[in-house]
């Protein structure tokens, strides 16, 4: 089942996508869905990120290949970090580049897991259970402040930097899914999920046991090797097997 969040122009819901139509349901999509009786076609709506998290927790290096054209090794555990829930845009939404400050932003393609419920140290063996669906994800990145700063806040947080969707796929197996980002078309980064170093169960155990995560929370996995970077007028696509494509262009920050 996919499940987006969308406009009609007087106002946002969210619906079950179904071939090229959308079905509203009633308030949000966590635990037993009602649907509102409406329906709309898909190209009469406008997509939206397909949720609005209270945070964002992403992994670094969690690729080897990846790891190595950095300049490393594959981390023994998970490398996390944040992003705010300000950075999060919808597919079709424009990346604000921030010329004023960064000379260098990148591209990064991944798999985003949707966290469907309040959870807190859950065992790997349990992972699924607090799982609402997977999407695709861009952890958009100023490199040259990343290098600069030593850390990774300034360089991953800016407003448009985490475009999400374009839906949640809910009915989805992400052990070995085909993940390919595009610029302008051209492949630029080609991977599956099966590459993971640390995969999507351990992940949940681990950010759990550190912090409470609340229903819409995204993880962000882990890009492949091949990041590179972006110019104003870029368009990039980040397109995983089973979920679809999430396409957003490059402009510059007013």
């Amino acid at each position: 089942m996919r499940i987006a969040r969308f406009s009609t122009g007087e106002g946002m819901s969210f619906g079950v996508v179904e071939e090229n139509t959308i079905a509203a349901i009633a308030a949000h999509p966590f635990g037993e869905l009602s649907f509102t009786g409406q329906r709309f076609p898909l190209a009469d709506v406008r997509l939206l990120a397909p949720i609005l998290p209270s945070k964002v927790i992403a992994i670094g290096k969690n690729y080897a290949e990846h790891a190595r054209e950095m300049g490393g090794e594959p981390p023994a555990e998970p490398v996390i970090f944040s992003k705010p829930s300000t950075a999060v845009i919808g597919s079709g939404e424009a990346v604000a580049y921030p010329e004023k400050l960064s000379e260098r932003v990148d591209y990064e393609g991944e798999l985003a897991v949707v966290i469907g419920r309040l959870c807190r140290e859950v065992p790997a063996s349990r992972a699924r259970d607090v799982i609402l669906g997977y999407t695709c994800a861009n952890d958009v990145t100023a490199r040259d402040l990343q290098k600069r700063d030593g850390q990774w806040t300034r360089a991953k947080g800016f407003d448009t930097f985490c475009p999400l969707g374009p839906w949640i796929e809910t009915e989805l197996d992400p052990s070995d899914l085909a993940i390919t980002t595009r610029l302008n078309g051209e492949v630029k980064q080609q991977a599956r999920t099966s590459e993971l170093t640390h995969g999507i169960p351990e992940l949940i155990e681990y950010v759990t046991q550190v912090m409470t995560l609340l229903p819409g929370d995204v993880i962000l996995t882990g890009t492949p090797a091949g990041v590179g970077p972006m110019e104003i007028g870029d368009e990039v696509g980040v397109e995983i097997e089973g979920i679809g494509t999430l396409t957003n262009r490059v402009v510059a920050r007013d």
